[in-house]
Parts: structure tokens; C-alpha cells; sequence
């Protein structure tokens, strides 16, 4: 991406008169923010304490209050539930999980990470099935992922990709090769292979947090906003463990840490995950006779190949959301106020949109956003309980928390309980990583490891045949 975007590219995207760059989201612009609930009025004791109310946050109190109903369980926030990466995502509700498999497999072996892969598909059902019994309308499609390939170097990577997964815990029915008249139709603009997932579904992420958010106080479960944490206390003595706030002190039996790409905002937390940018921009919606070029019935999940790939879906109001990197890093882990993304993303991610599809090269950009994501030092999520502290966490889903989430959430329910379980039992369990370089190293790394990937994508899209050899520095020099 080029660090500039001119005025005369931003001028040739067409915008809506509605334009708006930040207000949280998109999907909060369909929804309204909601009405802030009340901030912690002080000092408190309960016996779970999750800080964050994020997916994993409300997954962590949603199985906990459903397993155990006496518990007593509080949520604490700093803005309002969902306002992260939750409500700002592309939607996607899928089997990916990040992070090397060979990494995990050296510790707990290959059969238990073949295993953390298959629970991932199943936790893809799990979230639609919560989301039904609970009522919760979250534009719920369950299409499955594409992944198209446009030039031949990103075609030879989709295909070694496809037989690297069936070797880690994909069956040949999970991820295949699609035939080229393969029905529904979806029309890639030079597309020259597409591959097909059935795990994933295309959700409304903010209707999805909105929901969790009143299922799990219906349940019982106090959720604090406009409450800012600035301290996690582990445990002393017999002293609890504690989440210090602006507000209060909250003690508790455990305090989960669920802040993910805030997690940086914690004091003694500012080189644990890296916040790693992500935005988006989304059309007006299309017309019939253009939807009847591009096709996209089966209303699928869409990424591409690529490097600094991009992430779409089609809406339910018929729109396209597509989202990429953007700027990927603030200076020493900054962060937007209102997830306004700044305009070379906007124009990066126009060009991708027109460059995929270009029968919506007219329709209107209706809105931009960006959000972060917690990126742990070797790209690794991790979820772990550590008793003696009172302390536990989740995250680093590099960007593949929404499912990943949810099964953190299952599983930090078990390790909370002190029940051994399949889930306690997976090799992300108790994973670390190291510490994040101090600035100026962490800025200068992040973007030169990305703008490798980049040159990386020019140089394949110039007829390359085989991956460049800038992506494969980029990915030594990143640690994946």
C-alpha cells in the first residue's frame, strides 16, 4: 500500500452523500449505538471477573453463569459491549484458526492439534446454535469460505495450502478445489482457481455481540460499562486476584483478562499482543442487474490469495463489505477513538473491490471503519487459567476471533470450573509467546514486514509463477 493516497484517487471513489468514516462501525450505523448501561459503582466482590465485553468476554460469562448459575459473575468495560473488534469485523464465522500448526504440534503432538482443528469446525455450529436458541438475529447464512486465486503464483500457493490442511485436521470434503461452472456462481473478476470451505457463515457482527450481550444478562450476569480497568492484580496471600478501575475495585475468585487488542492499554500489558489494524468499507447496495453479473447467491464469505489479502461478504441488504490491513500499526500500539481509518485504506480498499468486482465499479461507498486485533509475538492465540495468580486470558486470534472466541470461551468455563476436558486438553491451552520488541523496533518491523507482503503481491500479479521471495523474508522476519 502506498503510504499516500492523492486527493485525485480519493476523489475518483464514488461516496455516498451519507458518507461517513468512523461512528464505531457500519453495523452499528444499521443498529444505533446503544444506550450505555451502568458504570461499576464501586468496590465489589464476585467470583468470576471478566474484563472486556467483546465475544470472548460474553462467551467466557455466557457458559460460566449457564454451567454454574449461583456464580457470581461480572463483566467490566470500557466503552460498551461489542464496541472492539466485535462489532466491527468482517463477519466472518469460520473454521480458520491462526497460528503455526507445527508450533503446537511440537509441544502436545500433531494428533492434539488435528483435534484443536475439528473443534474449531464444530464451534462454527456451536455460535449458530447459540444464536438461535437464544433468539439472537444475527443475518445468520451459513454459505461456507471462498478463496479465489488471481494470477498463477497465488493459484500454485491455494493448492499447496489445500493439501497442507488435509494433512492437519481437514478432510478433502472440508477444502477442495472448486470446478469451474460450480454452482451457486460467483464471479471473481480473473479469477483462475477458487477453493471452497462449507465451515463458515456470514454474520452481522454487531447484531451478534448486541444479542450475546442480552442473553448473558438475562442470565443473570452484571455487565459494567463506561468502567475502564487500568490494573489486573494477581493474587496475594489470601488475598484475591483484582480488576482495579476508575470506578472501584472489583475482587474476585478469578478476573479473566479479555481485552484482546486493548490488551496493550493494561499497565504491565504494552508488549504482551501487538494491535494490529484492520479496516473496511462498504457500498450502497447493488442493483439486481449487477448482483445478476457477479452472481454470489449462495451469499459466501469471500478472501482472496494474496498476501496482504482482503475479506468480503455480501450483506443482507445486499451490499458489499471488504476489508484488508490498511495501516497496520500505530506508533507505540495507538489506537483510533471512533474507528474512522484513514484515507489510503479507503482508496487500497476501493481498488480491491473494483479490481474483484468490477460491475460495482458505480456503486457508492456508503461507509469506512477500521478496528484492531491482538497479535501475539509468534502469531499464536492462546488461551490459559494460571491458579496461583488468579489471572487468566485469551486472544491473539489474529483476525480469526469470531469463532476462536467462542471456543476460548467454552473452554476458559472449563479451566475456571477445574474440570479436565477435551478442550483444556488443546495445544493452545497455556501456549505463550514473548514479548512484542520495544518501540521504535515494533513500528519499523510491523510495516516493513508488511510492505514486503505488498511488493510481494505486485511482483506476483506481473505474471510471477511462484510465490516472491519477499514474502518469504516478510514471514521469517515477522516469526510465523
Amino acid at each position: 500500500m502506498r503510504l499516500i493516497a492523492s486527493a485525485a484517487e480519493m476523489r475518483a471513489i464514488p461516496r455516498s452523500k451519507e458518507f461517513r468514516n468512523g461512528a464505531v462501525s457500519f453495523w452499528y450505523r444499521e443498529l444505533g449505538l446503544p444506550e450505555r448501561r451502568a458504570a461499576l459503582p464501586g468496590d465489589a466482590d464476585y467470583d468470576v471477573c471478566v474484563v472486556g465485553a467483546g465475544y470472548t468476554g460474553l462467551w467466557t460469562a455466557y457458559y460460566l453463569k449457564k454451567e454454574q448459575p449461583d456464580l457470581r459473575v461480572a463483566v467490566l468495560e470500557r466503552e460498551f459491549a461489542g464496541f472492539g473488534a466485535s462489532g466491527r469485523n468482517g463477519g466472518w464465522l469460520s473454521a480458520e484458526f491462526a497460528g503455526s500448526r507445527e508450533r503446537y504440534a511440537k509441544s502436545h503432538g500433531k494428533g492434539a492439534m488435528i483435534a484443536l482443528q475439528r473443534v474449531m469446525m464444530a464451534a462454527v455450529d456451536e455460535v449458530i446454535a447459540v444464536a438461535e436458541a437464544e433468539g439472537i438475529d444475527a443475518d445468520i447464512v451459513k454459505g461456507g469460505m471462498r478463496i479465489v486465486a488471481t494470477n498463477q503464483a497465488q493459484k500454485a500457493r491455494l493448492l499447496e495450502e489445500i493439501a497442507y490442511l488435509q494433512e492437519w485436521g481437514y478432510w478433502p470434503e472440508d477444502y477442495y478445489l472448486l470446478e469451474p461452472d460450480h454452482e451457486p456462481r460467483l464471479r471473481v473478476d480473473g479469477a483462475v482457481a477458487e477453493a471452497f470451505c462449507p465451515h463458515a457463515a456470514r454474520i452481522q457482527p454487531a447484531k451478534l455481540a448486541r444479542g450475546l450481550a442480552a442473553a448473558v444478562e438475562a442470565l443473570g450476569v452484571d455487565i459494567f460499562e463506561d468502567t475502564a480497568v487500568t490494573e489486573l492484580r494477581p493474587r496475594e496471600g489470601e488475598q484475591g486476584p483484582s480488576a482495579v478501575t476508575e470506578h472501584g475495585t472489583v475482587r474476585a475468585e478469578y478476573v479473566i483478562r479479555a481485552t484482546e487488542g486493548f490488551t496493550a492499554e493494561l499497565n504491565g500489558y504494552r508488549r504482551q499482543w501487538l494491535p494490529m489494524n484492520s479496516s473496511m468499507i462498504v457500498t450502497e447496495p447493488l442493483s439486481a442487474e449487477v448482483w445478476k453479473r457477479i452472481g454470489w447467491e449462495g451469499r459466501e464469505v469471500l478472501g482472496d490469495a494474496a498476501h496482504a489479502y482482503v475479506y468480503a461478504q455480501r450483506t443482507a441488504d445486499d451490499r458489499i463489505a471488504i476489508g484488508g490491513r490498511g495501516v497496520p500499526y500505530r506508533f507505540a500500539s495507538g489506537r483510533d477513538t471512533n474507528g474512522a481509518t484513514q484515507p489510503q485504506a479507503i482508496a487500497e480498499l476501493w481498488r480491491a473491490l473494483t479490481r474483484l468486482f468490477p460491475a460495482a465499479g458505480e456503486t457508492p461507498v456508503a461507509h469506512a471503519w477500521s478496528g484492531v486485533l491482538g497479535v501475539s509475538r509468534d502469531w499464536c492465540p492462546t488461551v490459559h487459567l494460571d491458579r496461583s495468580s488468579g489471572l487468566g486470558w485469551a486472544g491473539g486470534y489474529v483476525g480469526s476471533g469470531v469463532a476462536t472466541s467462542n471456543l476460548a470461551g467454552r473452554t476458559l468455563r472449563d479451566l475456571v470450573l477445574g474440570r479436565s476436558t477435551a478442550l483444556t486438553r488443546l495445544p493452545w491451552v497455556g501456549h505463550r509467546a514473548r514479548a512484542w520488541e520495544p518501540e521504535p523496533l515494533r513500528w519499523v518491523g510491523t510495516h516493513l514486514v508488511h510492505g514486503l507482503y505488498r511488493g510481494a503481491d505486485r511482483r506476483e500479479a506481473s505474471r510471477a509463477v511462484e510465490t516472491s521471495t519477499l514474502a518469504s523474508l516478510a514471514s521469517r522476519l515477522a516469526g510465523r
